[in-house]
C-alpha cells in the first residue's frame, strides 16, 4: 500500500452544540444514517463533532478540501461491529478519485478522538495495488 495523502481536523465541540441548534445544520452536513444512528448516542454534540471532523480530515487527506463538487454529505462515518468508524464514499467522489489518483482500490485508515471541549479525527489515504 502506498499512502496518497493524509488529514487531520479538530473541532470544538462548543461550535458545534451551537450550529446543532440551526435549523438544518444537522441535515446539510450529516447523512440521514449518520443522524438516525445519532440517537443511540447519548453525547450527542461529541458524536456529531467528531464525524464533522471526520469529514474535514478526508478532504484534507486528498489536498483539495471542499471543492471539485464535493459537499459534507458524500463522505458518511460508520462504525463497524466492534466500533472501529469506517468512511463511506459517495459514487461522486469514488469517481473522483480514479480521476485524479488514477486508483479504484484504496483503504482509508480513520481515526476519532475526543474529550470535553475537542474532538478530532485523523485519515490517512493509501493506494491498494
Amino acid at each position: 500500500m502506498n499512502i496518497i495523502g493524509n488529514g487531520v481536523d479538530i473541532v470544538q465541540n462548543e461550535r458545534i452544540k451551537k450550529s446543532l441548534k440551526i435549523n438544518g445544520f444537522k441535515s446539510r452536513i450529516f447523512t440521514k444514517y449518520e443522524i438516525l444512528h445519532s440517537k443511540k448516542n447519548k453525547n450527542k454534540t461529541n458524536y456529531f463533532a467528531k464525524r464533522f471532523a471526520a469529514k474535514e480530515a478526508f478532504v484534507k487527506s486528498l489536498g483539495i478540501g471542499f471543492r471539485e463538487n464535493i459537499n459534507f454529505k458524500d463522505i458518511e462515518v460508520k462504525n463497524n461491529k466492534k466500533g472501529q468508524p469506517l468512511i463511506n464514499l459517495s459514487k461522486k467522489i469514488k469517481i473522483m478519485l480514479k480521476k485524479k489518483f488514477n486508483i479504484s482500490k484504496y483503504k482509508i485508515f480513520l481515526s476519532l478522538s475526543d474529550e470535553k471541549n475537542y474532538s478530532m479525527a485523523f485519515v490517512i489515504l493509501n493506494k491498494i495495488k
